[in-house]
């Protein structure tokens, strides 16, 4: 294929892509119903032909049943004289009582003795034709080396005839038909097939191209609205069509979405806007110390020192609060984590060591089970647990006591984080899991409010999820919820222990 036939069928095939739709669909129908309409136009065709054959040959069959007895009694009288007697299938004289049998048709009967010429003994009403096409020798070796009925033409422009032989007496019998009826019939019926296949073609494709151009326009009002709200207010919306119908279904669905893409779009702009928030702060404090330092301000050793432990601790401070909003885009971008089974048992008891170290004059109260597994990444939990504690840690005073639960709730490993602090109010709880989202932080403690909302998107990620939940009187409750690891063997059992502000978090895991 050359370059220029290669270009012209990228440009085809290009103007095809740009097709409308309903063009598409009505092409679609009209060539699916076409090639249907022709195939069963050449079924009937050639079923009709077959038929008509078949009945013709069925005549033919009668038509040399009848005459044999005839011709054989002729021949035991000596037959063929020199002038063969005439009307073997003609019908009965009116007014006589003799006759010969009448035949199913007009018919061309002939005697072809072993010796001698072929006699004719029946002339149909085309006069001449049948007769030399019976007498032609090069059509006798092939009606009688092969027995049956053969299509056999007169000449190059003339009638076709069905021809059948049998052997008498003496010699063959050949009876043969025109097959000019048989033509005429079924190409009138062809005829008529395909004007009727092509009317209802054409009905179709305008009947398909009425309905598509009439059940598109509803799709194609909410395809200019869905480019008007493109470029310009997201908070527009299509028009609403009946929800049971695919019309309906479908607005309700771009609905939905554009309302999905306003919240995340609203979600991000106030993403941005506390994390620009918060970083301020401690850019704030950098700049004034570095400003402090650089003008002169600080002279002594010890204020220098201190100026560079605050910006040690801004930086501290910074540098956490990045780490936190880089890992949820990290965990929104690539949800998935390492597919191992993780030891929660011990994972959950590390961090509650860890919390006793954190706040040494804080009670904590473990109630973790034995043989909990699940399956993910160990450092994600572990990293989830330690921020549902911190939480305890900032939102509560030193008093306040602290509980750890693990354990098997059906299908699922619980962890509940709680406290009897001041607890949270209950309109502030559906956000306690957003971003920045702080309820009150103590003073003295700093706080980013992500770290509730990294343990949320680390149970989303392993496939589970997270709760709040007020703790009656006061206090309250997070809890994470993970699916249990499939191969898990144990039942485990709970133990419950208090550890004293001072002591060591005991953990006591029942089998």
């Amino acid at each position: 294929m050359s370059r220029s036939q290669t270009s012209r069928t990228r440009t085809l095939a290009s103007r095809l892509l740009h097709v409308p739709l309903r063009l598409k669909v009505m092409a679609g129908v009209v060539v699916v119903t076409l090639a249907a309409l022709t195939a069963f136009d050449v079924g009937v065709s050639i079923t009709l032909r077959r038929y008509l054959t078949a009945q013709t040959d069925n005549n033919l069959q009668v038509a040399l049943t009848v005459a044999e007895p005839t011709l054989n009694s002729l021949v035991s009288e000596g037959f063929p004289p020199a002038h063969p007697p005439r009307g073997i299938g003609a019908r009965r004289a009116p007014g006589t009582g003799v006759g010969s049998p009448v035949l199913p048709g007009d018919f061309d009967i002939a005697f072809v003795p072993v010796h001698g010429p072929a006699v004719v003994l029946e002339m149909s009403t085309t006069p001449g034709i049948a007769r030399r096409s019976l007498l032609m020798p090069p059509f006798l070796p092939k009606l009688l080396a092969k027995p049956g009925p053969h299509t056999v033409p007169a000449g190059r422009s003339g009638p076709v005839f069905r021809v059948l032989s049998a052997r008498v007496p003496g010699g063959v019998l050949v009876v043969a038909t025109s097959l000019s009826q048989v033509m005429t019939t079924a190409n009138q019926a062809e005829l008529i097939v395909a004007l009727g296949s092509i009317a209802v073609v054409l009905l179709i494709g305008l009947g398909v191209f009425v309905v598509v151009r009439r059940g598109l326009r509803p799709i194609e009002a909410m395809a200019r609205q869905a480019d008007r709200i493109t470029g310009g207010d997201l908070t527009d919306r299509v028009a609403t069509h009946n929800p049971g119908t695919e019309v309906g279904r479908l607005g309700a669905a771009l609905n939905g979405m554009l309302a999905r893409i306003e919240t995340s779009q609203q979600q991000m702009r106030r993403f941005f806007a506390d994390a620009s928030h918060e970083l301020r702060t401690p850019l704030a404090s950098l700049r004034a110390n570095a400003q402090l330092y650089q003008q002169g301000a600080v002279q002594d050793p010890d204020e220098v020192d201190e100026v560079m432990d605050r910006i040690v601790l801004e930086t501290r401070r910074m540098g956490r609060l990045v780490d936190d909003m880089l890992r949820l885009a990290r965990l929104g971008q690539h949800p998935g984590q390492n597919q191992e089974p993780v030891d929660v048992t011990a994972v959950v008891t590390g961090c509650a060591e860890r919390a006793r170290v954190a706040g040494p004059a804080r009670t904590w109260e473990a109630r973790i089970a034995g043989g909990l597994t699940v399956t993910g990444d160990q450092e994600l939990l572990r990293r989830a647990i330690d921020n549902m504690i911190m939480n305890v840690l900032v939102h509560t005073p030193a008093d306040a006591v602290g509980s750890i639960t693990a354990s098997v709730s059906g299908d699922c490993v619980t962890i509940e984080v709680g406290d009897d602090g001041p607890g949270v109010p209950p309109d502030h709880l559906p956000h306690i899991f957003e971003r920045f989202y702080r309820a009150g932080a103590l003073p003295g403690t700093s706080g980013s409010g992500l770290g509730l909302a990294i343990a949320a998107e680390i149970a989303s990620a392993h496939g589970g999820s997270t709760q709040a939940a007020q703790v009656t009187p006061h206090g309250l409750r997070v809890t994470l919820s993970l699916p249990v690891w499939a191969g898990s063997r144990s039942a485990p059992g709970l133990a419950a222990t208090a550890g004293q502000a001072t002591g060591p978090v005991t953990v006591t895991s029942v089998p």
